[in-house]
């Protein structure tokens, strides 16, 4: 998760356990558009179709039955889903747009919804490079190619009512960040351009970035902006704190001041 930053840095802020893993969350938004008579999710989380040995192997802790269960615990009816909205398809935020029947049959969770993906995306998943190939379930990425509920977005732009997307390349081709525009001001889905806010730190990249230095570009940008104009930035995977705010400091760098602490992040 962290790259090339030398362990006794990133260790303070995420102490790894026995098997050398960090505590991370798999976190997806929702989009309430009643003008536009329309419900959003933002990525889909791990969901649960995984086996035992994998469960392990990533130390799965799910927090529901499943993505429906959440939804239904929020108070919102999963059937009123209109349209999900994939960053990009690691298994890590899509696994949830899949589920099983008794049969053992995988369907989509939302098969009234629309699944929003960039092209460019879409062409990489189903052929991605060795580096990276892991990273996606060839079965999962089947269920999406035979539905005809997906559709497939070239480039940045708005996709309805308050939602539209910014595209980025470094992590993997073709990432789209949901961006929320609403009266209090718009709110960016940051995917893993900054997986979590120690990612604000613009050498912090991941080794599973595809082209990192793209990637340090890439937030440099989008964090000036985030900063000029305001915007509340949501974290896919930081455990402690789901949304914050960027601010500049000396030398041209960021820092966070996240929502649940009050403090830079």
């Amino acid at each position: 998760m962290m790259g090339v930053v030398p362990r006794p840095l990133w260790e303070k802020r995420h102490p790894p356990d026995a098997g050398h893993r960090i505590r991370l969350v798999s976190r997806f938004g929702v989009v309430e558009d009643p003008a536009a008579g329309r419900l959003w999710l933002l990525d889909c989380g791990f969901g649960r179709d995984w086996s035992p040995k994998l469960e392990r192997i990533y130390a799965l802790q799910p927090r529901g039955a499943d993505v429906r269960a959440l939804l239904r615990a929020a108070g919102l009816d999963p059937d009123a889903v209109t349209d999900v909205l994939l960053t990009h398809l690691h298994f890590d935020h899509v696994g949830g747009v899949v589920r099983r029947d008794e049969r053992g049959v995988a369907a989509l969770t939302f098969p009234g919804a629309i699944h929003h993906l960039q092209r460019s995306h879409w062409e990489w998943a189903r052929a991605p490079s060795p580096k990276d190939a892991g990273s996606f379930r060839a079965d999962h990425v089947a269920v999406l190619a035979g539905s005809p509920r997906l559709s497939l977005v070239d480039g940045p732009g708005p996709l309805g009512g308050a939602v539209a997307v910014r595209t980025v390349g470094g992590h993997t081709p073709g990432m789209q960040l949901p961006l929320v525009e609403a009266a209090g001001g718009g709110s960016l889905f940051l995917a893993d351009l900054v997986p979590v806010w120690s990612h604000v730190r613009l050498p912090w990249v991941m080794a599973y970035d595809n082209e990192p230095v793209r990637t340090i570009g890439e937030k440099r940008a989008l964090l000036a902006e985030a900063a000029e104009r305001g915007w509340t930035l949501i974290s896919e995977h930081d455990p402690d704190a789901p949304r914050g705010r960027v601010v500049r400091v000396e030398g041209g760098a960021f820092a966070v001041e996240s929502f649940a602490t009050g403090e830079d992040g």
